[in-house]
């Protein structure tokens, strides 16, 4: 994915001290992290970020296991697309694949192989899914194991294709990207260009109806709801699209146009239609978008940013 690592893309170096959850190097976990660890998994050694243990897999199998124990008709299923599978990277290709293939025009197995090719070639995409499966089941009160995200949640799949696409994209390989784009849209109603950049740990909350653009940029731990648009404002070429910091949530039917940044732990309202930049810390609402009352105080935690508490009223901001 080094086709989009410039200042503003979540992978840079000069971005990663304000990460809130971070990965080790093996992947496995998710509690906070050195900034130093974090820059050592991103820019160096991401490569080799998902070679030893996998807490994360661990809990999903089991989460699958123990359904598939509870209720029978399930058991084949479970097998089929968890059980049975080596990895989560190997049960991912198998279950977009599945997903996305068209009958008598694009076979389910050639479509997982060039899935599990670009996860293969792309290993930091597997090591941001385990991160985004941390967020629903952290973030979503309707989430109660992350085998349940994984199998059924068109925002998670979504968001997954989007990464097999944008490593093919990165790769030089366009028309595949495209497929890959053009079918999960027609089947999650999720809309993401394969050059958009997208960080670790985010949850597209319901997700139907989300539109991103090309240029887009998105920071790490970031909450994004249903019908939102990250978009342009006409026929510019160029880097058009907004860019989005860390720890950024932007509610229901919000939409950002243009080259605007969203600056870290600001909080975007439902419906918003946000045209300029929306400083660090801001709650910004309405159409178009205003700054409303006072800048919230420094955060000492990050976890308490916007984008994880998924806290969507903004009264305790007005002066």
């Amino acid at each position: 994915m080094a086709a989009c690592v410039d200042k503003w893309h979540p992978m840079h170096p000069g971005r990663l001290s304000s990460a809130i959850y971070r990965f080790l190097p093996d992947c496995t976990t998710d509690r906070l992290v050195a900034a130093a660890s974090a820059g050592a998994a991103a820019s160096g050694s991401g490569g080799n970020c998902c070679v030893s243990g996998d807490d994360v897999w661990d809990e999903l199998r089991a989460e699958a296991q123990a359904d598939a124990d509870a209720e029978p008709v399930l058991r084949k299923f479970y097998a089929d697309l968890v059980l049975s599978r080596p990895s989560l990277e190997a049960a991912l290709a198998e279950h977009l694949a599945a997903k996305l293939c068209v009958t008598g025009a694009l076979p389910q197995d050639a479509l997982r192989d060039l899935l599990a090719g670009a996860l293969a070639a792309h290993p930091e995409a597997g090591c941001a899914a385990r991160a985004d499966l941390l967020a629903a089941r952290d973030r979503d009160p309707a989430c109660n194991s992350m085998v349940h995200c994984f199998l059924y949640y068109k925002g998670f799949l979504a968001l997954q294709a989007h990464r097999a696409a944008h490593g093919l994209w990165s790769d030089g390989r366009a028309a595949a990207a495209l497929l890959l784009q053009s079918r999960a849209s027609e089947v999650f109603g999720v809309d993401i260009h394969p050059g958009a950049c997208i960080g670790c740990g985010i949850l597209f909350d319901h997700a139907t109806g989300i539109v991103i653009g090309e240029t887009a940029v998105i920071g790490n731990d970031v909450s994004i709801l249903h019908g939102v648009t990250l978009g342009g404002t006409g026929k510019d070429s160029g880097d058009r699209h907004p860019k989005v910091g860390d720890g950024v949530l932007i509610g229901a039917g919000a939409s950002v146009l243009g080259n605007v940044h969203i600056g870290t732990g600001a909080k975007i309202g439902a419906g918003a239609v946000v045209l300029r930049d929306v400083p660090e810390g801001t709650t910004a609402v309405g159409n178009p978008a205003k700054e409303i009352g006072k800048k919230a105080a420094p955060q000492r935690r990050p976890d308490e940013q916007p984008g994880v508490t998924m806290e969507q009223r903004w009264l305790d901001y007005v002066n």
